[in-house]
């Protein structure tokens, strides 16, 4: 019988669920593996302790409720409450916010968010791709093991280029521009934007000629000073190849 957690929420500022783990590494406890390394990994500590937790090597958990410290486990071997609504064994993971939809990927040999239903491996990149992407990304041979340009970690965007998700610039990866996730809710609501912002009639007949980023197709389109959609896929993720903008206006 798992023990009344009450309604108190426990983990950390990275998770929500009730036990710590005792990194095999130091020795020390944390809330999480991102606690340990944002302690042990951080500009704060001399370059030669530095290390980050071996996440797949954690062999023991601490209960936040009972205090008890054993093996990993779902449930606690003292009080019974259940550490992590969602709980990976090959991971060593716990979370009692399963909104995120986790699941492990065999292939990545890691847990990811988002559902095992929209996300599909890539034998050949070595990581999981949104559906979406399955017949449109650009596959990198071995993408998870090269590292970022930005910051040299490891990681792969969702075209196949080698870019941490952080260092996107708005929704678009920094080496090919396409847009890095599904952007049609976002493309419809300047479709409504553009609508609802008609241009003076001395600018509506004013060209330009674009480049679309997603689907590399160059266009000629109407200028408008809030963006500019391409014909061929209706992506709004373009920029200006041809044709100057209209001067501004001068203030009186």
């Amino acid at each position: 019988m798992e023990a009344d957690s009450g309604s108190e929420q426990h983990g950390c500022v990275h998770y929500r669920r009730k036990c710590k783990i005792r990194a095999p590494c130091c020795g020390e406890v944390f809330g999480c593996r991102h606690c340990h390394n944002e302690a042990k990994d951080s500009l704060e500590v001399n370059v030669r302790d530095r290390h980050e937790v071996p996440r797949h090597e954690i062999k023991l958990v601490i209960c936040s409720l009972c205090n008890k410290e054993q093996d990993v486990q779902q449930n606690c071997s003292n009080c019974g409450v259940c550490l992590g609504k969602y709980f990976c064994a090959k991971c060593n993971f716990f979370d009692d916010d399963v909104s995120k939809n986790q699941f492990h990927c065999d292939g990545c040999g890691i847990c990811r968010t988002g559902g095992a239903e929209n996300f599909y491996h890539c034998e050949t990149c070595g990581c999981c791709y949104s559906y979406l992407l399955k017949d449109s990304h650009r596959c990198v041979e071995r993408a998870m093991h090269h590292n970022c340009p930005v910051c040299f970690e490891i990681v792969s965007c969702p075209n196949g280029n080698d870019v941490k998700p952080r260092h996107f610039v708005r929704f678009s990866c920094p080496i090919c521009l396409r847009s890095g996730c599904d952007m049609s809710n976002a493309w419809k609501k300047l479709d409504q934007e553009v609508a609802a912002s008609p241009m003076p009639a001395i600018y509506q007949k004013k060209m330009i000629w674009i480049l679309c980023n997603d689907c590399g197709t160059t266009s000629n389109v109407q200028f408008h000073i809030v963006a500019h959609k391409c014909p061929g896929c209706n992506s709004y993720n373009t920029r200006q190849t041809r044709g100057a903008p209209p001067a501004a206006c001068s203030r009186v």
